[in-house]
Order: structure tokens, then sequence, then C-alpha cells
């Protein structure tokens, strides 16, 4: 390292970025200042071990403030997305960019040099760490939440971005898939909305139906047409293209598609691009939560929608309803990934301990007879008589039996389930229980997730392995006893919480934060400094 007889400022643009570059005019070796530069970088990266332990592998030479074309890169390429952090929905001033800045312009000794030198490696791990992996711990702000974030080492991406273009390497960090680099369109989109104050006035009325007319007819009119979902029109009365209009907003967003606007249809049209964007900012933080490898082939569960699909190749192959946890704090279906292993063909029903404990011994209290269905079978595992038992003498912590429903057309798995073993005791399955898949919003389950159509599933899972996947199910159906068919292939399963995502056309969905989890992540960004601009309508 050069001495620091005298040192000055020179100011490069780049891409609009005044970007400080540092010089150094080297009269005569400095050994002492290069020592204090050294010390002071040693001293500001302990807080840090990454950070000390990269600083003392090479020597505690700058990287940032080195006086060469690539530092002048490095900085320019960290303060450019460090200024634009919020394009990713990411506070700006969680990174410090107007401190930085000026610390790297005010620094006038070697000292003050190295201390600006970690603060750029602090920045830069932050920042990457950021929008590589999200802002938080997942878990952190919802217990249901078990999802891990791929979080990267943080010293390898320091120096993997030593050893690349600097602008490239940072582009790389945010997911790439294609939801993410929809939400931030649709971002941008909602922004440039609600600066032109927007979408106009809200519809006032209950219900609005085809044949009707009159203002709120025409204020619905309008809503749709600046939503998107109507070409302009003079017409005040809900006439054919009204309705349609009216079908392809419930249908983006997750509502019945019946063509009248009830309550529910109103409520969710009148919601300001406020609260559309919060949605965004906030799937786009669960999206850098999954920002890893999903699978060539995976299985898809989004609890929001209801629904449960096979990708391949990031193509929806294979789409059916679904039934996920009650909005109960003992029900609701957790988020997480695992993989899929195996079908359980006319499964037995081993019923969970909560449910055995919590919901059939105070039934068997009232009535030993009661759900009959059931079997009790004791710790050797033979089936117990009913008829022999005091149950009052037995609470959850000592209820001494398992509970269990055998294959059958009326148990409670239905006829097949999906094994992903996992500690949660959460699976995909069928259900006895047909009538819940025409309601709207279907959360009634005790936390797995039950398919409207179990039967194709197998097939669209078997079809790799067999060649005739809905004979060789059935044939194993008829038989009516408990069997195993293992996945040749174990499929990646990633059940996921999205209010805001992109169908395949690319058009932006929305849904209702049916468990209010999306609220607490948005007031966890909120505090870390993500804002809107007031809310209009």
């Amino acid at each position: 390292m050069v001495g620091f007889a005298r040192k000055f400022y020179r100011y490069a643009m780049v891409s609009g970025l005044a970007v400080l570059s540092t010089g150094v005019i080297a009269t005569s070796p400095a050994k002492a200042q290069v020592t204090a530069f050294k010390q002071a970088v040693a001293e500001a990266a302990s807080r840090d071990d990454a950070l000390s332990a990269f600083y003392r592998e090479n020597g505690f030479q700058p990287v940032w403030t080195v006086d060469s074309p690539i530092g002048v890169e490095r900085r320019s390429a960290l303060l450019r997305a460090l200024r634009d952090a919020d394009q990713h929905g990411l506070p700006v001033k969680r990174y410090n960019f107007d401190a930085l800045y000026a610390q790297l312009g005010d620094a006038d000794t070697p000292r003050e040099l190295g201390l600006a030198e970690v603060a750029m490696s602090d920045a830069f791990l932050t920042y990457a760490k950021d929008v590589q992996s999200g802002m938080f711990k997942p878990s952190s702000l919802d217990d249901d939440i078990k999802r891990k974030a791929p979080v990267r080492d943080r010293r390898e991406n320091l120096e993997t971005f030593l050893d690349s273009d600097p602008s490239a390497f940072i582009k790389t960090l945010p997911p790439t898939t294609s939801q993410y680099v929809g939400l931030m369109k649709e971002k941008k989109r909602l922004e440039h909305v609600i600066d032109l104050g927007g979408w106009g006035p809200t519809v006032q009325a209950k219900k609005l139906k085809p044949g009707d007319s009159g203002k709120a007819v025409v204020a619905l009119r309008n809503r749709l047409i600046t939503l998107g979902y109507l070409e302009r029109s003079a017409a005040n009365t809900f006439d054919t293209e009204m309705q349609k209009a009216v079908q392809a907003f419930q249908l983006a967003n997750g509502l019945e598609a019946d063509g009248v606007a009830g309550a529910g249809t109103i409520a969710e049209i009148n919601r300001p691009p406020q609260e559309r964007l919060k949605s965004i900012m906030v799937a786009m933080e669960r999206e850098r939560w999954l920002n890893k490898e999903r699978g060539e082939r995976h299985v898809l569960v989004n609890l929001t929608d209801f629904t449960a699909r096979i990708i391949d190749h990031d193509a929806v192959t294979f789409e059916t309803r679904s039934v996920v946890g009650k909005n109960q704090s003992d029900r609701r279906s957790p988020e997480f990934s695992d993989v899929m292993e195996h079908m359980v063909i006319n499964p037995t029903w081993n019923v969970p301990r909560s449910i055995a404990t919590k919901e059939y011994l105070p039934m068997l209290k009232r009535n030993p007879n009661a759900v009959s269905y059931l079997k009790l079978v004791n710790s050797r595992g033979q089936v117990v008589n009913r008829g022999n038992v005091n149950f009052s003498q037995f609470t959850a912590r000592n209820f001494p039996f398992d509970i269990k429903q055998a294959p059958g057309s009326r148990n409670a798995l239905g006829l097949v389930k999906f094994m992903f073993p996992n500690k949660y005791n959460i699976y995909l399955h069928d259900t006895p229980a047909k009538n819940l898949f025409s309601r709207e919003v279907r959360a009634y389950s005790h936390g797995c997730i039950r398919l409207h159509q179990p039967f194709d599933f197998a097939y669209a899972l078997l079809a790799r392995q067999v060649d005739n996947p809905k004979e060789y199910f059935q044939t194993r159906l008829k038989t009516g006893r408990e069997t195993t068919v293992d996945l040749i292939q174990d499929i990646p399963v990633h059940i996921i919480y999205r209010t805001a995502f992109s169908d395949a056309k690319g058009h932006m969905n929305y849904r209702r934060d049916i468990y209010g989890r999306d609220a607490k992540i948005w007031k966890a960004m909120a505090n870390e400094g993500v804002a809107l601009d007031a809310v209009q309508g």
C-alpha cells in the first residue's frame, strides 16, 4: 500500500451517482500510515467474525478504498445498490447510505480511511444478505412460519464478489424467479398509480348485479377500467361486458366468479393501491426466504390461494383445490419445505395425540361408545375394549391409548395420503368431506392439506414411474388394504403463503391474509423503515 503523505479525492459520475474515488500521492514510504490503516481495519472488523477472518487472510489490504479502477467500480456498484434498495422493498436507511457516503468523503487520515473500508464491507454484507435471503428470520415473525431462509456464508459472499464483475455480481443477489420479477414490476406500477392519485372514488354499494344502473354502477365501471379489467366505456348500466370484467376481477382475487359484485367483491375492489403495495413488498420478502433451487419438479401449496400445484420446469402441469388449516392457534397450516417420498393408498388414520386428547377424550368421558368407528390401541398394539375402560381417570397428560381409524371411505384421510415426513405431522390427503371444496374460503382442517382431486394428483405423480398410473393406482385401491407406494424420484414440497403472486400469463393475483401473517411481516418491515406514501383511494 502506498504512503499517505498527501491524499485527495476526485469524483466519477457513474450512472448519475457521484462516486467517491480516493487518490493517493506517494512521495515516500509511510510505514506508520500503512500500519494505522491496517490497525483501523483490524479494530473495526473485530466486531464481526466473518469480516475479521476475511481481512486477516488478505493482510488487511483495502478492497473498497483501493485507488484503482476496480476500487471505483466496487464503490460505485455498492453505493448504487444501496441507494436503490427501495426497488426491492428494502429501506435505504437500513444501510446508512448517506452516512456511509459522507464517511468516505470525510476520510482525511489513514485511520479514517480504514474505518470507512470496513464500513463499506459491513454495508455490503448486510445488503447482500437482505436482498438474497430477506431481512428477517422467518420464525421470529410468526411461530407457524417454519421456513429457514437460505442465508449464504458472509465471508464467501464477499470473496465471490471480489472475484466477479461488481455490478454483475450484485445483480445476481436477489431472486431471479419469474415471481420476483413480476412482483418488482407490479411494485413499480402501483407506485406510479399512487403518484397519480390512486384508483379513483370507491364503490358505495352493498351489492351490484347485472341490470343495475346509477352512480354506484358508474363508480364500479370506472374502478374496473382503472384496474385494467374493462375497456373504456360510457355505459352506466351493469351490462354483459361489466359482468365479464367483474368475473375476471373475482378470479384474480380468489373470489367466487359469479359476475355479481357482492359485499366481498366490492370490498376487494375498494382496496387502495397502498394495501396492494404492502402485499407486493411482503411477497418480495417471502420470495427471498425461498431463494434457492426448488426442484425441476415440485409441489407448491399456496395456503392463501387454497390450491396445490405440480410444477414442472416452472410450468403448472396439475392444479387442484385444497382445504387448509382452520384459523385457530393450534390448527393453522405451517409454512415449510420438505421432500415427498411416498404415498399411502387406503391409509389408516393414526389420530394425532393433540386431537385424541383435546377432542376425543372429552367425548369418551361423556360416552365410552362415542366415535365407535375409531379403535383404541394400547402400548402393546392391542385393540382395547372400551367397556373395560374408565375414561374419567384420564387427562391429556396420562391418556395411555393411541386412537386409530381403519382404512375405508369414511376414513378422515380419505383413500390416499401423500407423505413428506416432517416433525409438524403435515401431509396432503384425500377427505370424505367433499362439500368444503365448493367454498370460497377453505380453511377448515386441523393443519394438513386436503386435496379436491387426490386420485388425479396421484396419477400425475405416478406417471413418471409406471406406464398406466391410473390402473396401477386403482388396482391397489381395490384391495382395501393399506399399501405404501414409494416415489422413485423424491419430490420437493413447498408450502407457501402468498397474498400476491402472478399467474401463468403474468397477471398479478391477490388473496386475503387469512392468518394475519402478512400483517405481522409488514409491521416488521415498517419498523425497519419501509414506508408507503400517504394513503389515497
